[in-house]
């Protein structure tokens, strides 16, 4: 079935650029087989909208042009579809290969694979990995898991409001949100979309392991200014705790906890077994504390110490 539908796709191309004038739909089935085989009117309409849209979703630039009756006839210009040369080196071009690398395990490896046989059919030189002997078998990873992203990903390219059901980690339940979304970003291996929260008010970022259920995209604009690209950043690593603003004094089993001991600025055993480390933070310490469980207790301050004793107790009565 691949196969027919990619042979038709390129008999229509082939029909489409090559008149010098527009060609109607009678024209067309009459002129490809796959659509003479088609039982019906209705079923022939069917198949060669979906193969017009497929086309130009491939890039195809087709015009639609009406006659003196009124009739649509439909052609593809060869110097409209005609790409100019693409000028990258061999480093750029090495670059974008691994920049396609990247997606290969999430959800976009069909679009990035897509956009580089397109670069290479116009002239992107074929150029060796760089990096390839240099680290061998390792290779650029941005792994996508949370089934939101894909919609969300969309939502913020159209620009469209989305609602959907969030948990945050110290409540029992989701609650349903109603969000403007401006991007996504990815920090320390989890996935955050920042938005516009409508029932707030006010900007929010949500982390999308915390999203429940299926996000629903929702009509009308967006009532609050998107701002630029840097703010967003800045935005979720803020939220994310990237931003240190206070510092955390806490007990840490020896041995235990060594992404937290990576940022301690300060360390000293105790003895039994137990060392205080004092750690730079911002917004997202709690949650990121309670990932390892009885290892850490927190000494100050005092309402981190209550963000953290709340989520475990959000935990426990699972």
């Amino acid at each position: 079935m691949a196969i027919a539908k990619a042979e038709r796709l390129m008999n229509l191309a082939l029909c489409l650029l090559g008149t010098r004038r527009p060609l109607s739909k009678r024209e067309l089935r009459g002129s490809i087989e796959a659509y003479l085989e088609a039982g019906s009117d209705e079923s022939f309409n069917r198949m060669f909208e979906r193969d017009k849209d497929d086309l130009r979703e491939l890039g195809l630039v087709i015009e639609t042009v009406e006659n003196l009756d009124g009739d649509a006839g439909y052609l593809a210009r060869r110097d409209s579809n005609r790409l100019p040369p693409v000028a990258l080196d061999a480093e750029e071009a090495a670059a974008l290969g691994l920049a396609a690398k990247v997606w290969q395990q999430a959800r976009l490896a069909g679009a990035a694979s897509g956009a580089l046989q397109k670069l290479r059919a116009a002239g992107m030189p074929e150029a060796g990995d760089p990096y390839a002997v240099q680290h061998g078998a390792l290779e650029p990873r941005i792994p996508v898991h949370e089934a939101a992203f894909e919609p969300l990903m969309l939502a913020c390219r159209d620009r469209r409001p989305v609602t959907f059901d969030y948990r945050k980690a110290n409540a029992a339940r989701p609650e349903p949100r109603q969000v403007e979304p401006w991007t996504l970003e990815c920090w320390r291996g989890h996935w955050y979309l920042a938005g516009w929260d409508r029932e707030r008010g006010a900007e929010r970022v949500f982390r999308l392991s915390r999203i429940t259920g299926k996000v629903r995209s929702r009509s009308g604009a967006f009532t609050a200014v998107v701002p630029d690209v840097v703010t967003v950043r800045e935005t979720v690593e803020t939220w994310a705790g990237e931003t240190a603003t206070r510092t955390a004094l806490i007990k840490l089993r020896s041995g235990a906890g060594y992404p937290l001991r990576s940022r301690a600025t300060h360390c000293r055993e105790l003895g039994d077994g137990w060392d205080e480390l004092e750690i730079p933070y911002g917004h997202g310490l709690d949650a990121w504390l309670v990932e390892f469980g009885p290892d850490v207790m927190v000494l100050a301050p005092a309402d981190l110490r209550a963000d953290v004793v709340d989520r475990l107790r959000a935990v426990a009565k699972d």
